[in-house]
């Protein structure tokens, strides 16, 4: 299989500065996106601090281990690199007045021959579209989704909860932090989506499913969401990344070699 990437953020309706980022390395399968938070900008600063970090320092990793390294080396890898992150974080808040409080939520994906690894911290989510049915693939680490799993709140409720934007877990607010994560198999026509929640709060599974499916072009349907959330008020900024894996399975001992965008 080839994996086609395409990525792109949007400072939304409501916001003078964008605390979304993202960064990809289609080299060696790595897309990162990351949503901040913090006074002064300085969500802004804990996003990009945290996609361009794990962009450079796993990127790196993965290039010089090569397709043949085991996924368990591959999920300590994105622990490791995911735990320096959040202490040059934290870090960075607690020796910064202008930086207090800073912290950034995380969705990050390395796709290699044996399927999706993919991490996730806090409420930016991912989702997978797979022969026209729609899903979400991660689990947001917030109070709301606390009081659905406990049943204090129905799904129609939580529409409409106060409690929608409160983290649990965040990159960069302790000197610790767990990152989620999980092994996915990867099937030719998949399409993987990442977003922030300016994008998630704003429109239902159903409408980013029925946009997706209406825009084969990657570089499309990453627009018609951005301009659909838009449309929906923009509360918040916007950020995008798609994935798609495309060709036929592979046979026994042939690998995906090469990644291509196009």
């Amino acid at each position: 299989m080839t994996l086609e990437f395409f990525s792109a953020t949007d400072v939304g309706r409501a916001r003078d500065n964008n605390e979304d980022s993202v960064a990809m390395d289609e080299a060696v399968g790595l897309a990162v996106l990351a949503d901040g938070m913090g006074g002064y900008n300085a969500g802004e600063v804990a996003s990009s601090m945290l996609t361009s970090f794990i962009k450079a320092e796993l990127g790196r990793w993965l290039k010089e281990s090569g397709s043949s390294v085991a996924p368990t080396d591959v999920r300590r890898a994105m622990d490791i690199c995911v735990d320096n992150a959040n202490r040059a974080i934290f870090n960075a808040a607690n020796t910064n007045p202008r930086y207090a409080g800073m912290g950034t939520t995380l969705v990050l994906a390395v796709f290699r021959e044996e399927g999706l690894l993919l991490g996730h911290v806090g409420d930016s989510r991912a989702y997978r579209l797979r022969n026209g049915q729609f899903s979400q693939i991660t689990r947001d680490h917030s109070l709301l989704q606390e009081q659905l799993d406990a049943g204090l709140l129905t799904p129609e409720e939580a529409v409409f909860s106060s409690n929608k934007n409160l983290v649990t877990r965040a990159v960069g607010v302790e000197d610790a932090v767990m990152l989620e994560l999980h092994q996915h198999e990867v099937q030719p026509g998949d399409v993987y989506l990442m977003c922030s929640d300016g994008l998630s709060d704003m429109l239902d599974d159903d409408a980013l499913a029925q946009l997706l499916i209406s825009h084969p072009s990657l570089s499309e349907a990453a627009q018609a969401l951005i301009d659909a959330a838009n449309d929906m008020g923009g509360k918040d900024n916007i950020a995008v990344v798609l994935v798609r894996a495309e060709g036929r399975a592979r046979p026994s001992g042939r690998t995906w070699w090469p990644f291509g965008r196009r």
